[in-house]
């Protein structure tokens, strides 16, 4: 039997154990940063911040269930040119005519002013505290959650930008519909991604649809359109989306659901990748590729495990080119520089 000095020693030994790892844990949420992000960072000048942005959205989300895809695609898209900096957001002014919003890849972007009531509510709770920025990651986080999926620990404090590219600039960084394994995965490479969170952040395709123009585009290629793809799919697709121009008002007018489960944030995605069903080629082609097939195996049979590579895919790719500190500014109104 143990002696209770003995017992006293265990105990004390298992404290300090549960102690340690009770601090790498938080310390990995609250002290580590990237790029001079913080996860506290508005705790002090803006405390009751997720909760305002949460309040806004949700009722949002019930009068319109394709709003969580629309602002979760903002988010992509304004990260993806410049780095998350909210200059989707501005509109042209003086002798810019043509933003990065003008760009055709940027077709069907939506929500913009839902940003924007979110920061006009709160400029009066806490005036010129936070960013535009910040707030298309919070939105964006949220529409994962409230449409089942997980509630992603984000750090705070970008800072938005003082202008906007040229749709140029747009064209050239945003992914095409025809996008490949190759490209997706040099894309997220930049970003620092593994080939699993790769896998993982295209399943931010779980929700939402896909207009015919950007599946027209597949029948272009013969071979992209047969590969990893069933025949009574692709028959659904030219049913849904015929034969008309990919630039025609139609196409754009038209759609098709990205997966079968298109309002709520699970695994169907992959299940529909393997079986054939993947509107785009990227969607179609992972399921096939040796180098990302393994993971969207595991990801449909597995969601928890989607959901923490997921989560940590989008960490990463909120947090590209942020502006911190002096190099950006909060605007006061997100559609415009003060």
């Amino acid at each position: 039997m143990m002696k209770p000095k003995s017992i006293a020693a265990a105990f004390a030994s298992w404290f300090v154990i549960i102690s340690l790892l009770c601090s790498c844990i938080s310390g990995d949420q609250n002290e580590t940063n990237y790029e001079g992000l913080s996860y506290n960072y508005y705790e002090k000048t803006c405390p009751r911040l997720e909760e305002i942005v949460r309040s806004s959205i949700s009722p949002m989300f019930a009068l319109d269930p394709t709003a969580p895809a629309a602002l979760l695609r903002l988010m992509f898209h304004d990260c993806q040119v410049q780095g998350c900096d909210a200059s989707i957001l501005i509109e042209p002014s003086g002798d810019q005519q043509f933003t990065e919003l003008d760009s055709a890849k940027n077709f069907g972007i939506r929500k913009r002013e839902l940003i924007g009531s979110i920061k006009t509510s709160l400029e009066v709770e806490c005036p010129q505290q936070v960013s535009c920025s910040d707030l298309i990651i919070l939105a964006a986080r949220e529409a994962v959650a409230l449409t089942g999926g997980p509630l992603i620990a984000v750090p705070l404090g970008r800072k938005d930008s003082l202008s906007t590219p040229s749709k140029h600039v747009a064209d050239s960084e945003l992914p095409p519909s025809t996008a490949d394994v190759d490209s997706i995965l040099n894309l997220f490479a930049g970003i620092d991604m593994t080939i699993e969170e790769s896998v993982a952040i295209m399943g931010s395709h779980s929700i939402g649809v896909t207009h015919c123009n950007n599946v027209l585009s597949r029948f272009d290629n013969e071979n992209a359109t047969n590969a990893n793809m069933d025949p009574r799919f692709q028959t659904f697709l030219r049913v849904v989306c015929p034969e008309f121009s990919p630039t025609s008002k139609t196409a754009e007018a038209t759609f098709v659901p990205n997966d079968q489960t298109s309002l709520i944030f699970d695994t169907a995605y992959y299940d529909d990748s393997i079986a054939g069903r993947g509107n785009l080629r990227i969607d179609s082609e992972i399921g096939v590729d040796p180098r990302t097939r393994p993971f969207v195996e595991a990801f449909a049979a597995d969601q928890d495990r989607f959901f923490g590579s997921f989560s940590s895919a989008f960490v990463k790719l909120s947090s590209y080119k942020v502006l911190t500190g002096n190099n950006g500014v909060v605007r006061g109104v997100c559609d415009k520089v003060d």
